[in-house]
């Protein structure tokens, strides 16, 4: 039996500049909050702090 709920690790993705640039604005826009902004690009809280 397989290890129950455990998730297989995610690819590292990378990510252009540009796409970069764009979540930093989105973030100093302050329309939506790092956590929305995370879950709408299926990004991780942390990744769009850092």
């Amino acid at each position: 039996m397989e290890s129950m709920g455990k998730k297989k690790p995610r690819p590292r993705r990378s990510f252009t500049p540009e796409f970069k640039a764009e979540i930093v604005e989105l973030c100093r826009r302050g329309d939506r909050s790092v956590g929305q902004i995370a879950k709408d690009f299926d990004l991780t809280e942390t990744v769009v702090r850092d």
